[in-house]
């Protein structure tokens, strides 16, 4: 059994960490709430622009297919965190880009991962995956038109050139502080479901000066709008997800402190019983 000592400074250690996680996770649930009104405000924009691009590119179909000299290449944007402390978020996130990463590969395509984030980065070093390009944020948000169109201008680059055929981005979708779903949504070339363009079809456009100037400008708004809402959806999930594991880590170290006071009070106990039994001991050495 470890010495009183020893039992006092553990609790005095961990009632610290204590403090540290219950800080964390107030910190990450007022972030977290902004970045949920960020979110849910960006959202309408998000969804007009996809059913106008669903109306005017869906028709654009041969104009917005790949170079005919294309390699065959895929890129894929892995959008994670900067910082750890959440969790799963990463792994699993980093394990549904390598199951995309895979199925390039076997669709006979070379995969050129752009990681976002230093987990990300770091992982794919680490595992000595060469990198097409890596983006470490600096800023307090992760969620930056800047960003998002730094990465839109260099998948769209990519594509026009022929350097891929696709281009997609493995995020983690927002669904609540308890959940996030890690997701791949293929961004290049433009592929509308059969429902939405069926639906924004019946929506005809009056479009100056013609399709022609639009079409371009109107992809590199769709690319950066759905860029920019995966960064949303990504910071909401990661702060949703640190929120979490610091609650988590909070209730396991009351559930430790419990255990160590409870096992300081039987050390003390015994320690007084093994004195109050030399005390007896002594005095009945004396009495003979």
């Amino acid at each position: 059994m470890a010495t009183l000592k020893a039992i006092r400074r553990r609790i005095s250690s961990v009632k610290s960490t204590q403090q540290i996680t219950r800080a964390m996770k107030l910190v990450a649930a007022a972030r977290l709430r902004r970045a949920q009104e960020a979110l849910l405000a960006a959202r309408p924009y998000h969804e007009a622009l996809h059913r106008v691009a669903g109306s005017m590119l869906s028709a654009e179909r041969a104009a917005l297919a790949p170079a005919e000299d294309a390699r065959p290449a895929g890129l894929i944007l892995v959008i994670a965190s900067d910082r750890g402390l959440c969790g799963g978020y990463n792994a699993n996130l980093i394990r549904r880009a390598e199951e995309e990463a895979r199925r390039l590969r076997a669709e006979h395509l070379e995969v050129n991962l752009f990681a976002v984030g230093r987990k990300a980065a770091d992982h794919f070093k680490r595992v000595r995956v060469p990198l097409a390009g890596e983006s470490i944020n600096h800023a307090p948000r992760l969620a930056t038109f800047v960003l998002a169109r730094a990465l839109a201008s260099r998948m769209l680059a990519d594509f026009r050139s022929g350097a891929i055929r696709e281009g997609g981005m493995v995020y983690s979708q927002f669904r609540s502080a308890l959940s996030q779903h890690p997701a791949y949504e293929r961004l290049l070339p433009v592929s509308m479901p059969e429902a939405e363009v069926a639906g924004s079809s019946q929506t005809q456009y009056l479009v100056e000066p013609g399709r022609a100037e639009l079409v371009p400008v109107l992809l590199r708004r769709y690319v950066e709008a759905s860029i920019f809402h995966a960064l949303l959806e990504a910071e909401a999930s990661e702060h949703g997800a640190r929120m979490t594991a610091m609650d988590s880590a909070t209730n396991n170290a009351s559930e430790m402190i419990q255990r160590l006071t409870l096992e300081m009070n039987r050390a003390r106990q015994a320690t007084i019983t093994r004195e109050l039994m030399d005390i007896v001991g002594g005095a009945e050495a004396l009495r003979a």
